[in-house]
């Protein structure tokens, strides 16, 4: 069962030419001239129930235009659209009761007023049976840790703070599918960290699809199984995060601190055969750059039963690093061999 279909979805805006000096500006008083911008283009997607989906992309890539579409806030130019079977521009009351939104940057709570008021008003509008309310506020708030913020007004609660209450409104009545749009913007790492726990758990307790946007990459290493990658209005990746890893990590790097003062060439000597590159950090502390092609565990039963050593660490391949290669080159098909080489002389 399909929890988000979608096909061939476009959004197209109008957008104001201005035209120059004052002449134009006169003109553009009496007849003014547009251009039409597609934000979205044309892009497909399926979403199962169940699923945690990463949807990244620069700004401006469409991201948060799709999420309106998909929540009904926007109507799309063209395409088709179902979220939970639904159309969300046209079934606006039966769909909103099975989808919770988190929009990082505004607020679905009441400014002025205790966040309690501003649940029960919710459960109102969500028309949450008052039995069910309870039960579902009260795993909410424990699970969250919100027992000393209920009867401030939201107005005096940090952003952290907020942000937990705002998850909690977006959950109350149950919803199948949550939308989260920059859930994390702003936060700390413990804060961070406790959101993302706190949505694992639920997905995997209540089955709750997630679709995510955030630029924090942590956030979709940590949640999703699943990216798709926008640029400029399109989907440029669709797949699993480590198949992009596999296909875009460029290698890596093991750092070895050692009990004595170590020899490089007898290092290089160990590792013979083997097309990896070492560095001196210092006389204890030395790192060698192994390619995806090299298994690691070869490197290391070469170096570890001859020397040694009081520490290992292996570091991967960064998240953001991949990314960011990704939009430089405009695709994510197969990687460019001599971005290859140039991060194996950089580690040379």
């Amino acid at each position: 069962m399909l929890a988000i279909d979608v096909k061939d979805l476009r959004k197209e805006f109008k957008v104001q030419k201005n035209r120059e000096g004052l002449k134009g500006a006169m003109l553009d008083l009496f007849r003014r001239e547009y251009n039409q911008v597609a934000a979205v283009k044309d892009i497909s997607f399926q979403i199962p129930r169940g699923e945690i989906c990463g949807y990244i992309g620069e700004n401006g890539a469409g991201k948060s235009t799709t999420i309106k579409m998909l929540t009904g806030i926007l109507v799309p130019t063209s395409g088709d659209i179902r979220v939970n079977g639904f159309i969300p521009h046209q079934e606006r009351e039966k769909f909103v009761r099975g989808i919770g939104v988190v929009f990082g940057q505004r607020s679905q709570l009441w400014w002025d007023i205790g966040v309690i008021e501003s649940f029960q008003l919710l459960r109102k509008v969500y028309r949450v049976p008052e039995q069910e309310f309870k039960k579902r506020l009260d795993e909410l708030v424990e699970r969250l840790q919100l027992q000393d913020l209920l009867n401030r007004p939201v107005r005096k609660l940090s952003l952290g703070q907020r942000m937990r209450c705002e998850l909690v409104a977006s959950l109350l009545h149950n919803p199948s599918i949550v939308f989260l749009d920059e859930p994390t913007i702003g936060l700390d790492i413990v804060v961070k960290t406790e959101i993302r726990e706190f949505l694992k758990q639920m997905n995997q307790r209540y089955e709750t699809t997630i679709l995510l946007t955030t630029h924090d990459l942590q956030d979709i290493e940590a949640l999703c199984s699943r990216v798709i990658m926008l640029d400029d209005g399109r989907i440029i990746y669709d797949g699993g995060l480590e198949e992009l890893k596999a296909k875009w990590g460029k290698g890596r790097e093991v750092h070895f601190q050692f009990a004595s003062p170590f020899i490089m060439d007898q290092l290089q000597m160990l590792t013979a055969g083997l097309e990896v590159a070492w560095t001196a950090e210092n006389e204890y502390t030395a790192k060698v750059w192994i390619p995806l092609e090299v298994n690691v565990s070869d490197v290391l039963s070469r170096v570890v039963g001859t020397t040694e050593i009081t520490d290992i660490k292996i570091v991967e391949t960064n998240t953001d690093d991949i990314v960011r290669e990704i939009y430089k080159s405009g695709s994510a098909e197969e990687p460019k061999e001599h971005l290859l080489q140039e991060e194996k002389v950089s580690n040379a």
